[in-house]
């Protein structure tokens, strides 16, 4: 492997792919129901491919795709009719398949018969199974070839394989069907105007699957596991109402992909964390994760709280080239399969992250505000605490202050950013910028960590360690602005290259550095200017790289696409500054865009402009759904409710400066850490409704984090109280 590049793209999955979710488990099918083994499709439980095929003929037809509807993000029917051999136009044969994927696949089969006549059936699935793993469907290089055997026992099929000592199984249940090879045979005669149906079912066996018996339930018209599941997710969150129906269903459908996507830590399956997106992302992601969460506290503070405490747990202990650990660090992703080893650095765990250190720290901090138990913060300080260190020891190697990355061996990735594409990061002319690379954003995310556990050392009485940490921060606030701004172009570079040069390619990373509070204010009105020009705002969102620079590519992964959670943050960051209408524009611009997705927004459309297309063109390979595009919509609303809480301070901050066009807003069930509130809004009037005992409703923004600790050092001074 060599990193993230051309070679190791994601395929297309082809037209009117249907993907369904539920924790790690994973389908991937054409719009009428087969899993189609010319493309990257499969049934995947724990990063494994336990179906690779799975197709349905009724007397040698494929069935004609009429519809495809997801019900919930891991439940679809699809609807498809029987195509007639004899000429005429109109088939009586229409079939529905109900799918459910879980621990496994579940399949209800109802063929209906609209004729006048009885109709002899011969339905026919063919099913595969090769065991691949997930990286080698994703790039499309299967080379391990398994031994495999299969073993028909009455009503079940057993696909068994084997390779180098590694076992893996998949028991597929179809009563009634006579077994040969790998084709499960039903003959039927469909009486007029009646029904056939059957219900089939695929369990992953072998080792490490323990959750078969899971994901059965015995009667198909009650709820399932995974309805039991989502009903308890949505009785913990909360319950919206919007004047503007349209944004009210892109958030219901934001809650519904979130809590699809969270998964369990399965050494702590109390703990919850969320995956960062179907169909190749189904596992936690630092970055990813972190930021999901961040953006998800108003929702469920505790998604953040399980992320935090599984991230610490996986932190750097040691020096490893390959998956590029070192200590004090915050991996990149972790796989769950024992197949790992063609995972990124060839085990579990890859660590080529530069940003989810800080950023661990940071949401800490973030964390410490939504009233969880002292106890459960402060064992985390001992990890925030070593993050530091990493970022001290060897995310800045070179000792100029700056946190930059470059890849530990030839099979990481080339680019350790959010934009981790190979060509990401470039110059105006479009030349590729060379490591070490120094981003901008992250500079920010530093700068956040200092501060946010600079607040903590001083809420806990360390006055020398906050007094340490915002010395550091105020002196990378300082060079960043003198070394990573450019005064001839009126924007921030987006990285500083190997020789320390300013690459000077005009990007939305520098939207990230608006809220995190390390743009000088003096500089702030060029960047908003800059990310709402022609070239960066292309009336869906901000680009990812401006149509003037030599790389910009509106159908590139980075160089020119729009990305929902990037401009999510950028928002944030506008509001941070009070450029409330710029962001209004974005959010806007952002939650129009889901319309045109049934409310789902993707992980990323193409760049092209609104003035040139009418709607947004969506990215063929984009994950969907993707956790922090889900939890985009979340933020967009909340930062301009500007929505917050600080418990241990005793506040709820709410002021809120939504467009008029999002209408009334009610909410009911949200949570505070002491209690769930409801809140109304109506315009720019917002009321409380039951707030817990010792909370205090305030208008204005919460206090960021770098004005706590300017209050906490004015009272420390000498001559003022304590």
């Amino acid at each position: 492997m060599a990193g993230w590049n051309a070679e190791t793209a994601a395929g297309p999955m082809g037209t009117g792919s249907v993907t369904l979710v539920e924790g790690s488990s994973f389908c991937i099918s054409s719009p009428n129901g087969d899993i189609q083994p010319s493309h990257p499709h499969g049934v995947f439980v724990q990063d494994t491919r336990i179906l690779s095929s799975w197709g349905l003929t009724i007397n040698g037809q494929s069935l004609e795709p009429l519809a495809a509807e997801t019900k919930e993000p891991y439940r679809a029917l699809f609807v498809g009719r029987v195509p007639r051999t004899d000429g005429y136009a109109d088939s009586p044969l229409i079939v529905e398949r109900l799918r459910e994927v879980g621990a496994g696949l579940l399949e209800q089969i109802t063929i209906r018969n609209y004729s006048l006549s009885p109709v002899e059936c011969l339905i026919q699935l063919i099913v595969e199974a090769d065991f691949a793993d997930v990286f080698e469907v994703k790039e499309a290089r299967i080379e391990r070839r398994w031994d495999e055997t299969r073993r028909p026992d009455g009503n079940s099929l057993t696909i068994q394989a084997v390779w180098e000592g590694v076992s893996k199984g998949v028991v597929i249940t179809a009563v009634g069907a006579e077994i040969e090879g790998g084709v499960l045979r039903y003959h039927a005669v469909v009486e007029p105007g009646g029904d056939w149906k059957t219900v089939l079912k695929a369990i992953p066996s072998g080792e490490g699957t323990g959750r078969g018996n899971l994901f059965m339930h015995p009667d198909l018209r009650e709820p399932s596991p995974s309805d039991l599941r989502r009903r308890e997710w949505v009785a913990k969150i909360p319950v919206l109402q919007m004047g503007n129906h349209s944004i009210e269903r892109t958030l219901q459908r934001s809650y519904d992909d979130l809590g699809a996507l969270r998964i369990e830590d399965p050494e702590h399956p109390e703990r919850v964390v969320v995956a960062a997106g179907a169909p190749w992302f189904m596992t936690l992601f630092g970055r990813d994760s972190l930021w999901t969460s961040l953006m998800a506290l108003p929702v469920d503070p505790s998604l953040a709280l399980g992320t935090l405490q599984t991230l610490a747990d996986h932190q750097g202990t040691m020096v490893d080239p390959m998956t590029e650990e070192e200590p004090g660090k915050i991996l990149h992703e972790v796989r769950l399969d024992v197949s790992s080893s063609l995972a990124l650095g060839g085990k579990s765990a890859y660590y080529g992250s530069v940003d989810a250190t800080p950023l661990f720290v940071m949401m800490l901090g973030a964390v410490s505000r939504w009233g969880f138990s002292p106890d459960a913060t402060a064992a985390l300080l001992p990890h925030a605490d070593r993050a530091l260190a990493w970022i001290r020891d060897y995310g800045d190697k070179d000792g100029d202050g700056f946190v930059e990355y470059a890849r530990l061996n030839d099979q990481g990735l080339i680019n350790q950013g959010w934009k981790d594409s190979w060509d990401g990061i470039n110059f105006a002319d479009g030349t590729l910028a060379e490591p070490p690379i120094a981003l901008c954003e992250v500079q920010a995310y530093v700068y956040g960590a200092y501060m946010s556990r600079a607040w903590m050392a001083y809420d806990a009485g360390d006055e020398a360690l906050g007094a340490e940490l915002v010395d550091r921060a105020v002196q990378l606030k300082t060079r960043f602005n003198e070394q990573f701004w450019l005064p001839e172009r009126g924007y921030y570079a987006i990285a500083l290259d190997r020789d320390k040069r300013p690459v000077d390619a005009c990007a939305s990373n520098m939207g990230h550095c608006l809220w995190f509070g390390i743009v000088d204010e003096d500089k702030a009105p060029m960047v908003v200017e800059r990310l709402m020009s022609p070239e960066m705002f292309s009336g869906w969102g901000v680009r990812t790289l401006a149509s003037d620079m030599r790389a910009y590519n509106p159908a590139s992964y980075h160089n020119g696409s729009v990305w929902p959670h990037d401009n999510a943050i950028i928002a944030m960051g506008m509001v941070r500054y009070g450029f409330i209408e710029q962001a209004q524009r974005i959010a806007t611009a952002i939650l129009d865009g889901a319309e045109y997705s049934n409310g789902r927004l993707p992980e990323l459309f193409c760049g092209f402009g609104r003035d040139r297309l009418a709607q947004p063109v969506p990215y063929p390979t984009a994950c969907s759904p993707q956790a922090w595009a889900a939890t985009a919509p979340i933020a967009l609303v909340t930062s301009l409710m500007r929505y917050d809480a600080h418990v241990s301070r005793g506040g709820v901050w709410l002021d809120p400066v939504l467009p008029k066009s999002f209408g009334d807003l009610h909410i009911s069930n949200a949570p505070t850490g002491r209690g769930p509130i409801t809140i109304d809004v109506l315009g720019d009037a917002a009321t409380v409704h039951g707030l817990p005992e010792g909370l205090t409703i305030h208008r204005g923004h919460r206090p960021w984090m770098t004005e706590l600790v300017e209050q906490a050092r004015q009272q420390r001074k000498p001559g003022r109280d304590g």
